[in-house]
């Protein structure tokens, strides 16, 4: 089945528990691909597994020529940028971005740049601005982008960013 829906997802410090609340809510016949940047760098993690416990959908660490599958999770290995290219994925090891790799900002813009109006943003808890170029550019191609409200964010200054940079969705987390 080809994907015509991506949900692009990014975070830093602080995302990981709003990142498990919302995959363990993504429904078992998602018609969207998740494609997931978590600032890594270069160590090692078990956030596929975690994911894969959480929630409905399988997860994985993302290998480069993995085609895009409704329904799937893949997930930025370390020190590897992920970038959405039509109908699959690439791994790059470009410059870092935003002092990092793998960053937010190429996944979006690629994600973007190839699925426009399908694509959904999402930008979670984390420090400094990465994720914002992106989201700006998913947004001049039609596409929605969602927000995790600040008040609720570990980190706040990721969201503050794209909050004040590009017109967006702010999600709330419920009540614990």
């Amino acid at each position: 089945m080809e994907c015509r829906n991506v949900i692009v997802i990014g975070g830093s410090a602080g995302a990981v528990e709003p990142l498990t609340e919302l995959v363990g809510g993504l429904p078992r016949e998602l018609a969207a691909a998740v494609c997931i940047v978590l600032h890594l760098g270069n160590r090692q993690s078990m956030l596929p597994e975690l994911f894969s416990r959480v929630g409905s959908l399988p997860a994985g660490w993302a290998a480069d020529g993995d085609r895009l599958q409704p329904g799937r999770i893949f997930v930025a290995p370390p020190d590897h940028h992920l970038l959405v290219l039509p109908g699959h994925v690439r791994l790059s090891r470009g410059p870092r971005e935003n002092r990092t790799r793998p960053a937010v900002d190429p996944l979006f813009r690629s994600a973007a740049e190839v699925y426009g109006p399908a694509v959904i943003g999402v930008i979670l808890s984390g420090m400094l601005g990465d994720g914002t170029a992106g989201f700006s550019t998913i947004k001049s191609h039609g596409g929605t982008t969602v927000v995790q409200d600040p008040k609720d964010a570990q980190y706040p200054s990721m969201p503050l960013t794209a909050l004040a940079s590009v017109s967006v969705i702010t999600a709330c987390l419920p009540e614990r």
